[in-house]
């Protein structure tokens, strides 16, 4: 039987521009037939990372192409004592190490960055402390023999064997867990992600506007004809619809069937969902503006409900109507809309900043830290 635990919200952002397209302008996309406003779901993922990472680091893993200098500062003070030893030689095995790390023809290569002249990877790689740690350990382990010309098959598989794959995830983290990782060179290491986010969209049509902006030497002379800096930044004003599923059984699978860290991240991660904002143009609009309506719905024998069509027809409101209560209240009843069509098992609860009229939809509470209590209990219990 399979357990989802859904996330709705409704997030009103004053001005901003809060992800941006490769021009600098907000994202967008069509839905219903107009322009809404949009972030990304990697936007929304990126956000609730790095909002818990701080006090929370070994849960959470690293996406980094300059590994080279993580592995350094590891292992310098263990190897400085080796007769091999050299700033240089430590280089040398590490590289030599990463470029074990992959399947076939198919392998991770160092390079010198041509700017700094700095080691990195050719790709990303998204990997634990504890993988990292292992791999740290792996090297330490054949220091001398990564030097060599020539790497043996029983190096390189000790090398590899300390990044997890399907088969052993005692090293993986919450969020290579809930999210998912893949590693094209090594795809027996993908991991499934246990959590879907879909990027999110204004409720409503959206037009861009744009701010022009001067800026005057401080220091220049009395001369005020005219200003040193002058350019445009692209900004808009929109009532998002936010959406996440978390597969609770894939969850606890990914984390090797330990439900209480599997609880802590789905935790961790339904707060950070809600306080958790994108980072994007915020020390120029400092829009930061909470959800004033989340559902979380613990839902089984059923399929997931993305309730974005709520919103196919763009919400319009007159003058004194509240944009973010007309949303809720178009949410509310969509959902029972297609509880009735396609029914199935669970429960709903809602925090009703917007104060809409829901007619029935979920169970009102406070505050979030009652609602993710109550959401623990309906999953666990």
């Amino acid at each position: 039987m399979k357990t989802f635990i859904e996330i709705h919200a409704l997030q009103n952002f004053a001005p901003s521009n809060l992800n941006r397209d490769d021009t600098g302008a907000p994202k967008d996309a069509f839905f219903g037939g107009t322009r809404r406003a949009r972030f990304s779901s990697q936007c929304s993922k990126r956000a609730v990372r790095e909002y818990f990472k701080e006090g929370n680091s070994g849960y959470f893993s690293a996406r980094t192409k300059r590994i080279v200098d993580t592995l350094k500062e590891t292992l310098e003070a263990k190897l400085i004592s080796s007769k091999d030893f050299s700033s240089e030689n430590l280089e040398k095995a590490i590289s030599t190490a990463i470029n074990c790390i992959g399947s076939g023809d198919k392998k991770v290569k160092v390079e010198k960055d041509k700017k700094n002249g700095q080691l990195k990877t050719d790709v990303l790689l998204f990997l634990s402390p504890g993988e990292i740690q292992a791999l740290a350990a792996a090297i330490e382990k054949s220091f001398s023999d990564l030097l060599k010309s020539k790497v043996s098959a029983e190096v390189a598989k000790q090398i590899t064997d300390a990044i997890d794959g399907k088969e052993s995830k005692s090293r993986l983290t919450l969020d290579v867990a809930l999210f998912g990782r893949m590693l094209a060179v090594m795809p027996e290491k993908n991991q499934n992600a246990a959590c879907q986010v879909a990027h999110a969209i204004s409720t409503h049509a959206v037009e861009r506007e744009f701010d022009f902006y001067t800026a005057v030497d401080d220091l220049k002379p009395e001369d005020t004809a005219g200003a040193d800096m002058m350019g445009t930044v692209e900004f808009n004003s929109a009532c998002y619809y936010r959406y996440a599923v978390v597969d609770w059984e894939k969850l606890v699978e990914n984390l090797q069937g330990d439900s209480d860290l599997a609880a802590k991240g789905l935790r961790t991660f339904l707060q950070g969902f809600v306080e958790a904002e994108p980072s994007g143009k915020q020390n120029s609009f400092a829009a930061h503006n909470q959800p004033e309506f989340v559902a979380i719905s613990v839902r089984r024998n059923t399929a997931p409900r993305n309730l974005a069509n709520a919103f196919e027809t763009a919400i319009r409101v007159k003058s004194g109507e509240s944009l973010t209560r007309k949303s809720a209240e178009a949410l509310a009843g969509k959902a029972k809309d297609l509880q009735v069509a396609y029914g199935g098992d669970g429960e709903t609860l809602v925090l009703n900043l917007a104060k809409a009229d829901l007619g029935g939809f979920g169970t009102a509470l406070p505050s979030l830290l009652d609602m993710l209590d109550k959401t623990l209990v309906a999953v666990r219990g």
